[in-house]
């Protein structure tokens, strides 16, 4: 996908997910790496096509959302990892993706989609990272689903005579 490259990253298949994002060369901790770009919407119209599966959303502030499931978005094929070395920040009214740490030439670059605990058994993390909590939800809500996931085991555990 050529069309896609930037200075800093080419899109191709990914072991996480379909395509991902890849480093080009290698790319310093704090480095600007790509604008997350889409169509602006308001809250309203953010929640329906949520509602319509679109996972593309991503929340700009109070009032208006990104909905970046659009050709022209590159930064959308970046894929969700419960490790990540990039992450997005948000400056003067843009979704930027910066590098958390030095990034080597071909790695995948990822970062965390910061999903809530509503519906997250329906976002199964594939990112294989060694700390994967094996679902798509932001760092500070690892402990809380790691309680959840273990009193729902116990609870059907069988009882031992």
């Amino acid at each position: 996908m050529p069309e896609l490259e930037t200075e800093l990253i080419s899109f191709k298949n990914s072991p996480i997910d379909r395509l991902g994002a890849f480093a080009r060369k290698k790319i310093p901790r704090g480095a600007r790496l790509i604008e997350y770009i889409g169509e602006r919407i308001d809250k309203a119209e953010s929640a329906r096509r949520c509602e319509a599966e679109n996972y593309y959303i991503f929340t700009l502030d109070d009032d208006w959302d990104i909905d970046g499931d659009k050709d022209w978005n590159p930064a959308k094929y970046i894929n969700h990892s419960c490790a990540p070395n990039a992450e997005a920040q948000i400056v003067d009214g843009h979704i930027w993706i910066y590098a958390l740490c030095k990034i080597e030439p071909g790695e995948e670059i990822t970062f965390n989609y910061g999903y809530d605990l509503e519906n997250y058994k329906d976002h199964v993390c594939r990112c294989g990272a060694r700390t994967c909590l094996g679902y798509m939800v932001a760092e500070e809500l690892f402990d809380e689903v790691r309680k959840i996931n273990e009193a729902a085991a116990s609870a059907t555990e069988p009882a031992t005579v």
